[in-house]
């Protein structure tokens, strides 16, 4: 509760005397807040989180990777301001929150994508996934993610599994598949019959060196997934500077593990757990996409309970689908359920007691 008090000149209604009037404001907590710990600041973190990922991008894919994350982001920022001056309101701009939908939005498609496609892509995620709602706060699904799944659907040829491969790329990473691609091709011929099932016992992709390929970023994929390392050093630190919640990775990694052992025990995927926790954007999406605090719970229960419902889909859609890859539609049908979510788990009040019947 905060109490303030202010003095107004009710000459009308006192005969032209001065009078003061106390008022009482309530507001639901937290009552005592870092000023200093703005929106601004917490995209500041974010950017900061993204560094990592954002060098290890340029560092393998080089001006590809420039080039898409740049487009994405100014388009990102445009966009907000039209939208903003279509309301009549001020570009929030300042705030960082379309750059740092730009540039996850760049890193989540491959290096080959058309520059209509990060455009379009960029417009969308702000516009439908954010601008439509109302703006920051009040959008229900992630932004980014809105873009993406509507160029992935809507050009899958430019996004699909042969447009991460050039057979003459002067860079030798951009000749191979990516790894779920390998998994997936693997899996549908086993299915097929044209593997016999005890081949998994020796999985592609299942020596030290190719598991230390994959968390540097030795590998081929979407221009910011290729490096766990990298990835978790920056979703590491965002945890320790509290700008996101710890629960909703752990749910996920934990869930995706116990999963993904049952389907590799099972002969339906010839990853390992291990393989799969650090192949795709499944580290990407744990820590920068699924951690959103607009779109994610509330309550540290239904934090995890979210981190979990994405571990789930993602092994579903990656071992069942004919997508090699889920993260995306996990955490979009995951945003749908978080109102439930924070009905499900609202904390009892200290003191509380159940009603009586």
């Amino acid at each position: 509760m905060n109490l303030s008090e202010s003095t107004t000149n009710d000459g009308a209604a006192a005969g032209g005397e001065g009078r003061a009037r106390r008022s009482i404001r309530l507001a639901p907590s937290p009552h005592l807040a870092d000023a200093l710990f703005t929106t601004r600041r917490m995209m500041i973190e974010v950017l900061i989180g993204l560094a990592p990922a954002l060098i290890m991008a340029i560092v393998v894919f080089r001006w590809y990777a420039v080039v898409q994350v740049a487009l994405c982001t100014v388009t990102c920022v445009a966009t907000e301001s039209v939208a903003a001056w279509m309301r009549g309101r001020r570009s929030p701009v300042g705030d960082y929150s379309a750059a740092v939908t730009g540039i996850i939005l760049g890193l989540s498609l491959p290096w080959s994508a058309p520059w209509y496609v990060a455009v379009i892509g960029s417009v969308v995620a702000i516009g439908l996934g954010k601008a439509v709602f109302g703006g920051l706060g009040w959008n229900i699904f992630n932004p980014a993610m809105v873009g993406r799944a509507f160029v992935m659907l809507s050009f899958a040829k430019e996004l699909g599994a042969s447009a991460y491969v050039l057979v003459d790329a002067q860079l030798p990473i951009l000749t191979r598949a990516t790894p779920l691609t390998i998994a997936k091709k693997f899996a549908a011929d086993l299915s097929a019959g044209r593997v016999m099932a005890g081949e998994l016992r020796v999985p592609p992709m299942h020596s030290a060196q190719d598991i230390w390929a994959l968390l540097i970023g030795q590998v081929n994929g979407s221009l910011g997934e290729t490096s766990a390392l990298a990835l978790a050093l920056g979703g590491f630190y965002l945890c320790v500077r509290r700008v996101v919640s710890w629960e909703i990775p752990l749910g996920i990694f934990a869930t995706a593990f116990v999963f993904v052992e049952l389907s590799h025990w099972t002969q339906l995927t010839p990853f390992t757990p291990l393989q799969h926790l650090v192949s795709g954007s499944l580290v990407f999406g744990a820590f920068f996409i699924a951690t959103d605090p607009v779109t994610s719970p509330l309550t540290p229960l239904g934090k995890f309970l979210f981190g979990v419902g994405i571990g789930v889909l993602v092994v579903v859609i990656r071992v069942f689908s004919g997508y090699p890859e889920g993260v995306m539609f996990a955490v979009l049908l995951m945003n749908a359920t978080v109102p439930l979510l924070n009905r499900w788990t609202i904390p009892r009040p200290f003191g509380a007691t159940n009603p009586e019947p």
